[in-house]
């Protein structure tokens, strides 16, 4: 019996452009589905799949078939902080509450030392706790 995994929809269809866009670059690169599942040690029903966009495949057996086709750097990129503009804005706003919350005299060395650091263009370490 097949494993029933429930997803939002937005989801789905990012993993079915996904599934399609393997199959497509695979093609283009004239790879047969036989070489695929043999470069990617997977079995030929898996890489039907995978190009479907099941997500009950596992993210292992995805990776294999991106690193067949090149394609793996753009995977360790998916999440990276330079496209998580929500995080990044939530980070941002947590670091202003946590300076307007720092103790006044601990704050005001702080500013020294980073108006030296822009001042000299050196480089400091700076510890706090």
């Amino acid at each position: 019996m097949k494993k029933q995994i429930n997803l939002p929809m937005p989801a789905l269809t990012a993993l079915r452009k996904l599934g399609q866009d393997i199959s497509d670059a695979r093609r283009r690169r004239r790879i047969t589905v036989e070489l695929m599942i043999e470069r990617a040690n997977i079995a030929k029903n898996t890489l039907i799949r995978i190009e479907k966009g099941d997500p009950s495949v596992s993210m292992g057996q995805y990776a294999s078939v991106l690193f067949v086709l090149g394609m793996t750097e753009r995977l360790g990129d998916l999440v990276d902080s330079v496209h998580d503009l929500t995080g990044r804005q939530l980070e941002e706003e947590n670091l202003l509450r946590r300076i307007l919350d720092y103790p006044k005299n601990k704050l005001k060395l702080l500013l020294q030392r980073f108006h030296m650091l822009f001042r000299t263009g050196k480089r400091l370490l700076l510890i706090t706790d």
